[in-house]
Formats: C-alpha cells, sequence, structure tokens
C-alpha cells in the first residue's frame, strides 16, 4: 500500500510524518483474518474470497463458534456475510446483497440470543428500513415501512419480541422513535410532533430519556415510561423533565436571536429541496441584505435537520451584522429514500453545486436580498462545494469560503471516493468534469482557502495544487494556512480557533457586506493573508 507524508514543522529541522494511504484507484492491503483459542492455543484462518476486496466488519454471533465476516468487493456494490466456523475457518454466505450504485454498510446488525435471527437496516427497497431474518434463510422479513428512512436501530427487547428505532418522520428534518413487533404487524410511534428526538433507552426497555429539540430550541430532556395496556398497546408516558435548559433560553432571548425558518426551494431538475434561513437581526423588507449559504451536501449528509445546527452561535452573530445565512440539502445528502441521496452516482459534485446555484438564483429573486452579493463557504466536502461555487457557479456567486476543501476527489482516500465514484481508471470525466481545480478560470468573484498543513484527511495537497491552478489562471485569491493542524483546525491554547474564525467573520464581512451590513472591527479589516 501507498504512503503519504507531510511535515511536521518544528524549531528545527522539521519531521516527516509518514502513514499509508491508498488515494482513489490505488492498490489496497491484502488482509487475513484469524481466529485464536486462547485456551487450547489452537488458530484457524477465516476463508474467503481474498484479492481486490475490503473486509469492513467483523462480528461475533451469540455462539461462540460463530464469526461473520462482513465481505464487500471493490466497487462496494456488492456485500456479503460469511458465517465463520471460529474452530476450522470454514464459512458459508448467511446474506448476501447486490446494489445498482453501492452498498451502505451500517453497524445495525444485531444477532440475537437465541442464536436462530438477527436484525439489519438495508435499502434494497428505495428507503432504509429494517429487516428479520432467520439464520437458516427460510424466513425474511421487512419490519419497517414507508417512503421513510430509519436511521438507526435503539434496542432490541428480545423477551417482548420488539424493536425500538428512530425514522426520519414525519419529516426528512424530524426524528421520531418508534416499536414493532418481530413480525411486523404493530407499529406505535413513542415520540411525537416535527422535532428531532435523540433516544436512550435503559437495559430493560422500560423507560427511556428523550432529548428533544427543534430548529431554535435548545434540547429539553424527559424521562419517559414505555407502558402496555390491557390491550397490548404499547404508548409511552412522560415522568419527569429533569433538563429544560432553561439559562441558554434566557441568554438567547436577552441577546435577541433571530428564529430560523424551514425553506423549500425547487431546483431544475423538478425535486424539492429542503433548507433553512436565518433573516438580519432588526430585519428590514424595503432593504437588500446580502447572502451567506452555508453548505456542506455530502452522500446521505444533512444540515438542514429540525435542531439547533452546529454553527448555529456563529450564524447569530452574522445576522446581528446584517447577513441573511442559508443552508439548502441538495441532491444526494440523506434521509430521502435511495435514489435521492444515490443520483450523484459517478458524478461526485455535478447535480450537488447545480443544486445550490438553482437555490441562489431562486433566493436572489426574493425583494429583500442583494443578488450581488451572495456567498458560499464549507468546510471539507463542504469546501468542495465552495470551490465549486466560485467556480462553476461564478455567475451566481461573488464570494466563496473553502476551508479543508477536497479540490480533486483523485486526491481522496479510495475506500470512500470509490464508493461514489469508482476508480479514475474507470471513470476518470466523473472525476475531471467536477473538480474545481479544472475550472479556476471561470473565477469572477473573491476567494479564500484555508488548510490546516497536517490535515491526514483531506491533505494540504489538495489547497496547494488548487493554488497552482489559480495561479496559472492568473486568478488573484486570498489564503490561510495554519502550521501543523489536522482537518479540525482548532485549538484554544494557542488561539487557532478564535483566530480562524475571526479571520473567516472578517472576510466575509469585508468581501459580501453591503450598505446595510456592519464593517469588520479592527483588526481584521486589513488582515489579508498571513
Amino acid at each position: 500500500m501507498k504512503e503519504y507524508q507531510f511535515t511536521q514543522f518544528d524549531n528545527s529541522y522539521n519531521k516527516q510524518y509518514i502513514y499509508k494511504y491508498p488515494q482513489a484507484g490505488e492498490e489496497n492491503s491484502q488482509v487475513d483474518i484469524y481466529i485464536y483459542n486462547v485456551v487450547s492455543g489452537e488458530k484457524a484462518k477465516a476463508e474467503y474470497e481474498n484479492g481486490d476486496i475490503y473486509i469492513p466488519r467483523i462480528k461475533w454471533t451469540k455462539d461462540d463458534n460463530s464469526l461473520v465476516v462482513f465481505w464487500l468487493n471493490r466497487h462496494q456494490d456488492e456485500l456479503k456475510l460469511l458465517l465463520t466456523d471460529a474452530r476450522t475457518g470454514t464459512s458459508s454466505v448467511l446474506y448476501q446483497e447486490k446494489n445498482k450504485y453501492y452498498v451502505e454498510v451500517s453497524d445495525d446488525w444485531q444477532f440475537l440470543k437465541d442464536g436462530k435471527s438477527y436484525f439489519f437496516t438495508s435499502e434494497m427497497n428505495g428507503y432504509n428500513h429494517i429487516y428479520i431474518y432467520s439464520m437458516d434463510g427460510k424466513s425474511k422479513t421487512q419490519l419497517s415501512r414507508g417512503n421513510y428512512d430509519v436511521t438507526g436501530i435503539n434496542g432490541v427487547d428480545e423477551i417482548n419480541k420488539r424493536v425500538f428505532y428512530t425514522m426520519a418522520y414525519p419529516r426528512p428534518m424530524d426524528r421520531n422513535l418508534f416499536v414493532t413487533d418481530f413480525e411486523g404487524k404493530k407499529t406505535t410511534q413513542l415520540t411525537q410532533g416535527e422535532a428531532w428526538h435523540r433516544i436512550q433507552l435503559n437495559d430493560n426497555f422500560t423507560r427511556f430519556l428523550d432529548y428533544r429539540s427543534e430548529l431554535n430550541t435548545p434540547q429539553t430532556v424527559t424521562l419517559n415510561d414505555i407502558v402496555t395496556g390491557k390491550n397490548k398497546d404499547i404508548h409511552a408516558k412522560w415522568v419527569k423533565t429533569p433538563g429544560e435548559n432553561a439559562k441558554l433560553k434566557a441568554k438567547m432571548e436577552e441577546y435577541g436571536f433571530v428564529k430560523a425558518a424551514f425553506i423549500r426551494i425547487p431546483n431544475s431538475k423538478g425535486d424539492t429541496l429542503n433548507g433553512f434561513m436565518i433573516k438580519p437581526a432588526n430585519f428590514d423588507p424595503s432593504k437588500k441584505y446580502p447572502v451567506l449559504f452555508s453548505n456542506y451536501g455530502g452522500p446521505g449528509s444533512q444540515e438542514a435537520g429540525n435542531k439547533m445546527h452546529k454553527y448555529y452561535l456563529w450564524y447569530q452573530y452574522l445576522a446581528q451584522k446584517g447577513f441573511i445565512i442559508v443552508t439548502v440539502d441538495n441532491t444526494g445528502t440523506g434521509f430521502r429514500g435511495e435514489e435521492f441521496k444515490k443520483k450523484t452516482y459517478m458524478q461526485l459534485g455535478k447535480y450537488e453545486i447545480e443544486d445550490q446555484v438553482d437555490a441562489a438564483k431562486y433566493i436572489a429573486t426574493m425583494p429583500f436580498v442583494d443578488k450581488n452579493n451572495i456567498g458560499h463557504w464549507g468546510w471539507s466536502y463542504g469546501g468542495f462545494m465552495s470551490s465549486l461555487a466560485i467556480t462553476k457557479g461564478n455567475e451566481i456567486f461573488s464570494a466563496a469560503v473553502a476551508v479543508a476543501p477536497v479540490t480533486n476527489w483523485r486526491f481522496y482516500d479510495n475506500i470512500y471516493t470509490e464508493r461514489y465514484m469508482r476508480t479514475p481508471q474507470e471513470n476518470p470525466k466523473g472525476y475531471d468534469d467536477n473538480s474545481p481545480i479544472n475550472f479556476t478560470d471561470k473565477i469572477k468573484g473573491k476567494f479564500l482557502l484555508i488548510h490546516g498543513t497536517a490535515d491526514d484527511n483531506v491533505h494540504f495537497q489538495n489547497s496547494t495544487q488548487m493554488i497552482t491552478a489559480l495561479v496559472k489562471s492568473n486568478i488573484d485569491f486570498e489564503s490561510g494556512y495554519y502550521p501543523n493542524k489536522n482537518h479540525g483546525i482548532s485549538g484554544a491554547p494557542d488561539n487557532t480557533t478564535f483566530h480562524l474564525w475571526s479571520k473567516m467573520t472578517n472576510w466575509i464581512l469585508e468581501n459580501l457586506g453591503n450598505e446595510n451590513t456592519q464593517k469588520p472591527v479592527q483588526p481584521g479589516k486589513n488582515q489579508k493573508g498571513f
């Protein structure tokens, strides 16, 4: 397997950090699995078809002599679960799934104590649902149903034969807790409403903590009993509310936080995209305000969820400065079924940026929007999207901030990239037609590129190659690099976190603001790079 290296900077001769990292299209390691008997000292080699494959999971059943080896081909469109005898290493196929795109491997596989059945989730029928199969393959039952995605199995009550799970329901932005019997005949919704419920069940499935949030509301924690009635009907009964975040809610009120609102935007393909908007504080509909799009957009992700966004406080700060904040989940994001998520197969970036452009053009028609000042920012996959916004989206986006961006999928690791793109050898156009490196000559607006030099995930190489292309195209840009910082570019003791967010904020104020926004505070006004 090929190795990647980068420099760790110090006060003497520096160091080289070297580690194995196969980029897209490169050779993988060969993996063997041995099962050791710690009592006898004997070992058995697990038997499976080797070659250009992955072993994404290894799980024990409830039988000490039965190991399940997850086998996945290089294209990741065929998954086999191999039931392996721990004493001899011999195996047989327990489960097999093929997909015209790729098989999504999860950690929802659970093997029951009776040794007869197992649970798992799959997108085999278009949405992510729960299935129970018998170990002998004779019984196969789908437990959850509907045009909604199950987001995870919360617990399996083998005594009462119930499975608890969370579903993106009633909207993709929401999460609610359900329970279904092992035959899939009786399903009950245990939490209610358009909200985000994060659930923690107790060990005997008689109670759960419900961490409930909404788009503008910090989580409230309630303790609930799971009650079975005389007719074996199940419902949740409130017991108490251990936490309401009263102090935080009061502070939000004190500081004049602006409420975000969900929006639905049509794209040019006939789909409707989910998102949210935060208008400026003291919003005046007769004025025109600049817009900052905040985007991640990667496969199966979701930014417009019905909970407070991780960057909520920063968005509020920008709203106080006079900006409109917009987040739109483009084609390829999750919890809207398999086809919406996997439409981007073989061409990451194409439909995603087309959707962001469509959304920006839609927002630009609003009477209170300054259509000449629409920007885009993102981190990681979001940085990839911001780099595409300022290049391919040059007609609508006037500024972009890309943090730790992928700039060409040829530079990223093979197991992630090839799941969606196959190899560069098989799909060169998919890689090159959607790489911002190849479209730097289209840039008309202002561009800030930020990266950590010790990023072992999205390598600093991505930004250096982007800069090479920018220079070749004679495009002016600004950049910031953070020595010895990884993909998260963080640090309180050395001031990195404060510096990074201050730099981005002041750059946005300076380069995207208009007469209705505040100017950056000193010394950010004169910071042009470092």
